[in-house]
């Protein structure tokens, strides 16, 4: 019974990754199809970076409160957490560009949900959706060791370049 639970959690896995939607890239971040008015992408959805990063989980982020950085916008719940991000963005901005660290492990660059997210020495790390999510849990030390060494070489290239190898 145990071996055919994992094997049906591997081809859910499988099939969320073959089938995950290409985001559109800004080079090597994750950013939402829409944009800002002047244009910017918007990363992690709208969500509040700084209240994932710190713990509170998905808090949606409003346009009034926006910050640019390296091209990419980032929209904040208030005036605190938009400081707060634009006195440090590399604390708070999500590894892997906001890719999914657990398809970084196997060489995908795929859309990832605040609402999978992980906090690891003070680094943020989202995933696609559950099944993904459960599985980094299952090996977070191996899953990011993977991800860590696999990410120089997909930093820079596109998305649908990364997705066909």
């Amino acid at each position: 019974m145990k071996a055919i639970k994992n094997l049906i959690t591997a081809a859910s896995l499988i099939g969320a990754i073959a089938t995950a939607p290409v985001v559109f890239a800004v080079d090597e971040y994750n950013v939402s199809a829409g944009t800002t008015l002047a244009g910017e992408p918007v990363a992690l959805r709208g969500n509040d970076t700084v209240a994932l990063a710190i713990g509170l989980g998905p808090v949606d982020g409003h346009a009034r409160f926006t910050h640019v950085h390296d091209g990419v916008a980032y929209y904040f719940a208030s005036e605190q957490t938009q400081a707060a991000f634009a006195s440090n963005p590399n604390m708070y901005v999500p590894q892997y560009g906001g890719y999914c660290a657990f398809g970084v492990a196997f060489n995908k660059k795929l859309d990832a949900s605040p609402r999978f997210a992980d906090i690891v020495d003070g680094k943020l790390y989202v995933f696609l959706n559950a099944v993904a999510f459960e599985k980094y849990l299952e090996d977070k030390t191996g899953t990011l060791a993977k991800a860590e060494k696999n990410w120089p070489g997909m930093h820079h290239v596109a998305v649908s370049k990364v997705n066909s190898r």
